[in-house]
């Protein structure tokens, strides 16, 4: 059966596109707009990625990721994508916080926490005015050298309940420590504060759905349930990929799975010079995520308790500690009828961070333990601000590290991707096999779902420049190209 997923698929195409994460949509759908022929092949049966879904039992739908974004996200898919798809995104504007060092909610950009910083931490305004523009002015080049612990000590010395505000919600979104460049920091944290914080209204199945229909209107080729053994590399350079056995020639490969697998398992070390080899090992993958899904029974509601929900007993904020599997700080994402319009259902989503090496090793009897034990005290933790949550829901489940490295295939299931120094990696892999590109969560600035749309763009205009020389024409004559290719 797995033989009929490519049935009728051509045997040449400009570019194969490797998983259907934001990045990998992103950029098929730039390269057929621009008259390439594209085929995108997804080896799970939902296109997404970690922008994924699932329906269960009772009229449910989860949300896996896409809970908060920053306003980019909003031309970013007015340009590369529709305008119906620009058009869906919303603000949130109750972000809570509730920890032992303060509470209160906010609309989360740069006017309120100035507000926040100056009357409730007592920060002088000229200090927060100056913070504000350091982060903003960051970008690529700038000097990795210095650490966040270091960028807040310079502006903020000794003041963890500021750390904590201002880190807190970025380390949920992208999976950054304190140890981490300052730029990786800065830039996430400047997208954000400069409008808040949106989600997609219609939910992530509409949002697939709208982004699957461009594609076939650009007439890319999707195909789905699709494992892409390896990349055909001969003579230094892109021939084609394997994929459920058959052999498909191309000019170039996007690969959007986890970098370390595209270069082991897909591309192969035997392609790629030692060095290249050595610091591409050396690339950290960055930490894995937990998640408890809750439905709320039909007919049934809950109160408002903000959209996003920071909330933490820990006395003192550290980074390392959001990951422990018994970590006392979750984020609650809240989805209200008005998320979905025309539905009168709540569902909530708690996610934490996550280490894959507390998990990977469990037996199957701890393992289930565990996942009891992750859902038991997400909900204890949750009666805090429902005290009668429990009656009210009729299925509950929990996602851990193994989950998302089963329906990923991501390393480690590493949700954040890599660190920083892997997205030098992924941006010379042409200079390595020419034809082979990589889009993904790579340097954590390129985690966040604004960053993964933006990477796919900066790879498809350098997949565009490559198909389009002349050399790799040449190759193409061989093959029925179809009407529209490059």
């Amino acid at each position: 059966m797995a033989g009929d997923r490519l049935n009728d698929v051509r045997d040449y195409y400009d570019v194969v596109v490797v998983g259907s994460g934001l990045a990998g949509l992103t950029a098929a759908n730039v390269l057929a707009r621009r008259g390439h022929a594209v085929l995108l092949l997804e080896q799970h049966y939902n296109f997404g990625g970690l922008a994924t879904w699932f329906r269960r039992k009772g009229g449910h739908i989860f949300d896996v990721s896409l809970h908060g974004f920053p306003v980019g996200m909003v031309k970013s898919c007015r340009k590369y994508w529709t305008q119906e798809i620009a058009d869906s995104i919303v603000q949130l504007k109750g972000i809570r916080f509730d920890n032992p060092q303060f509470q209160f909610e906010t609309s989360f950009d740069r006017d309120d926490f100035t507000r926040l910083l100056v009357e409730r931490f007592g920060v002088e305004v000229d200090t927060v005015a100056r913070f504000f523009d350091t982060a903003r002015a960051m970008d690529f080049y700038d000097d990795q050298t210095q650490t966040t612990a270091e960028l807040f000590e310079e502006f903020f010395p000794g003041r963890n309940d500021v750390v904590r505000l201002l880190m807190e919600p970025i380390t949920y979104a992208n999976g950054s420590t304190l140890a981490d460049p300052a730029i990786t920091y800065g830039i996430v944290f400047s997208n954000f504060m400069s409008k808040g914080v949106y989600i997609f209204q219609g939910g992530t199945d509409k949002l697939i759905g709208l982004m699957k229909a461009e594609l076939k209107r650009n007439r890319v080729e999707l195909r789905r349930q699709v494992q892409v053994e390896r990349v055909v590399v001969e003579g230094g350079a892109v021939r084609g990929v394997i994929a459920n056995g058959r052999r498909i020639g191309c000019g170039a490969v996007v690969s959007n799975a986890n970098l370390q697998s595209t270069l082991a398992k897909l591309v192969g070390y035997e392609h790629l010079d030692k060095d290249y080899v050595e610091a591409a090992r050396a690339v950290r993958l960055s930490n894995s995520s937990c998640q408890v899904y809750m439905g709320v029974r039909r007919g049934e509601g809950i109160d408002y308790i903000g959209d996003l929900l920071f909330t933490s007993t820990r006395p003192e904020f550290d980074s390392p500690s959001l990951c422990e599997a018994n970590t006392q700080s979750r984020t609650f994402s809240m989805y209200y009828p008005d998320i979905r319009p025309g539905s009168d259902r709540y569902a909530i989503v708690s996610s934490t961070n996550a280490n894959y090496e507390d998990w990977a090793e469990l037996s199957e009897e701890d393992y289930r333990t565990a996942k009891a034990q992750l859902i038991e005290t997400s909900l204890n933790h949750l009666e805090t601000y429902l005290p009668n949550i429990r009656e009210k829901l009729d299925h509950v489940e929990a996602s851990t590290p193994r989950t998302f490295a089963h329906y990923t295939q991501h390393a480690v299931g590493a949700t954040f991707g890599t660190k920083f120094e892997g997205l030098a990696a992924s941006m010379d892999l042409p200079k390595q096999v020419a034809g082979m590109f990589h889009s993904g969560s790579v340097g954590i600035i390129m985690s966040g779902w604004l960053g993964a749309i933006n990477y796919g763009v900066i790879v498809a205009n350098d997949v565009d420049a490559f198909v389009s020389s002349e050399s790799v024409k040449s190759r193409a004559g061989g093959f029925e190209v179809g009407e529209g290719a490059a």
